[in-house]
């Protein structure tokens, strides 16, 4: 049975924060629109924060990890272990994305919402219910509790970040572009050709094998069909970390928190977040398109405006934390910059 906290109705953003946000932009000294996507960047997250001076200096960044059953059937070009080993590297601080965080000066907070690990480690929080997903070519990737049980643990996550101007997303599962991928040509209808891509870095004969795999677990749960049932989807092909995620997003969205979505596979979880509760799409914002096969057919669906399009395709959370540089400087300007009146500029407009 669904969790019933996931349709809690979300808040709507302020209008008329909106609308305030967007006047003082024509008072700023400036043309009107010549700073771009920074200016309506930082009108949305004035409408969303409901505030006449928006913020992105609280963002912590939170990361899901899990194993994927269906890499037994070699869909990646690294091996399930590295999950495990990548989780040290984020407690660490080695991993690109903690590096990311070190220099924004931001939280970040790794999850083992369902990896191989066998026992707890330093650094990272554990909440999951078993050790990796099943192979979905076999059989479903999870049980029904076991859905509920991670998208609640996308939940906790949140609830422990406390408040904050924003939150980032992260991930980190080796197969999880597979499971993405299966995900997104379910929910939209795609063939699975489109939307599956190199992932960890698979050659073209490695895609290929990628597709067939996804096409089978699709046939063997009856999803290559339209109106598939979201919850459905997630519970047969998902992975512990994107069904996490995707109750993340829902969480923030019902806090009146905006979320900064990375790349393929939490965009993948967006996708999903939306169709479990279609009043989380305005608190989404979107870092940036990776170069991953796919996520611009995902951004096309949630109708996004990516800040960013610099050819990543690591994931981890490194587009959403390099895009936060952007919302600060969009915020810094908004916030900083004097009217024509405060300036004693001529406007344009004035008589």
């Amino acid at each position: 049975m669904t969790s019933r906290w996931i349709e809690t109705v979300c808040p709507t953003p302020s209008v008329a924060n909106e609308a305030a946000a967007r006047e003082r932009q024509s008072q700023l000294t400036k043309p009107p629109g010549s700073l771009g996507r920074l200016e309506d960047l930082a009108v949305t997250l004035a409408a969303l924060q409901a505030t006449d001076r928006p913020r992105a200096a609280a963002a912590p960044i939170i990361l899901f990890a899990g194993d994927h059953g269906v890499t037994a059937q070699n869909i990646s070009a690294f091996p399930a272990a590295v999950t495990v080993e990548m989780l040290r590297n984020f407690a660490s601080g080695g991993a690109a994305v903690a590096v990311l965080a070190r220099e924004l000066g931001v939280p970040l907070m790794v999850v083992d919402a369902g990896t191989l690990a066998k026992e707890p480690m330093a650094g990272v929080t554990s909440d999951k219910t078993r050790r990796g997903t099943r192979d979905f070519t076999v059989e479903a990737a999870m049980t029904g509790d076991e859905l509920d049980e991670a998208l609640a643990a996308g939940r906790r996550a949140v609830e422990t970040a406390g408040p904050a101007d924003l939150v980032l997303f992260g991930e980190m599962g080796i197969g999880n572009t597979t499971s993405a991928a299966a995900i997104a040509s379910a929910l939209l209808g795609k063939p699975p050709a489109e939307v599956a891509g190199a992932g960890t870095g698979l050659d073209e004969a490695g895609i290929a094998h990628k597709i067939a795999v996804i096409a089978q677990g699709l046939a063997r749960h009856d999803l290559a069909r339209a109106g598939v049932d979201p919850r459905r989807v997630l519970q047969t092909v998902g992975g512990f970390e994107i069904a996490a995620l995707a109750g993340a997003i829902v969480a923030a969205a019902q806090r009146g928190c905006p979320v900064l979505v990375d790349g393929f596979i939490v965009t993948a979880a967006a996708l999903v977040a939306t169709r479990l509760n279609a009043g989380v799409r305005p608190w989404l914002m979107f870092s940036h398109v990776s170069a991953e096969r796919g996520h611009a057919t995902v951004l096309e669906a949630l109708s996004a405006d990516p800040i960013l399009d610099l050819g990543l395709r690591l994931g981890e959370g490194s587009g959403a934390a390099s895009a936060l540089a952007i919302l600060r400087l969009a915020c810094a300007l908004h916030n900083g910059m004097a009217t024509f009146a405060e300036a004693a500029v001529t406007n344009r407009d004035a008589p």
